[in-house]
């Protein structure tokens, strides 16, 4: 079954982080990345821009548009993961692993009922 593991994290933190802070975060996560993909369990992640540059679509019809943070908590949704997991506990372990590196992050792990790939996108 596939699972998303959801990243929270108190944004402020995370721009608080000196460069080489981050870099470093940065390459700690990509070193389990890089051991979920290996074992072909690892689909898409992505590292989720500022808050200040979202908008949330909500209300009946069209909706409206909504600039701005979508979430009323202290922590926001900062990324995720997507891997292939037998169990639940499996997929808990893997936001215990991500978590050991980055300690201060909220990880919610929510099975997916639909999961479509889509097509490659071309890098930039």
């Amino acid at each position: 079954m596939f699972y998303a593991i959801l990243a929270y994290h108190v944004e402020e933190a995370i721009k608080a982080l000196t460069p080489q802070e981050d870099a470093a975060l940065m390459a700690d996560l990509l070193g389990i990345t890089t051991q979920l993909r290996d074992e072909g369990i690892l689909g898409p992640s992505a590292r989720l821009g500022a808050t200040r540059d979202a908008c949330t679509l909500r209300g009946p019809g069209d909706g409206v548009i909504i600039d701005g943070p979508f979430a009323e908590t202290k922590e926001q949704l900062l990324g995720l993961y997507v891997v292939d997991c037998a169990t639940r506990d499996a997929a808990i372990a893997i936001a215990r692993d991500l978590r050991s590196v980055n300690p201060t992050a909220v990880y919610e792990i929510r099975p997916i009922l639909l999961f479509k790939p889509g097509v490659p996108l071309a890098g930039k």
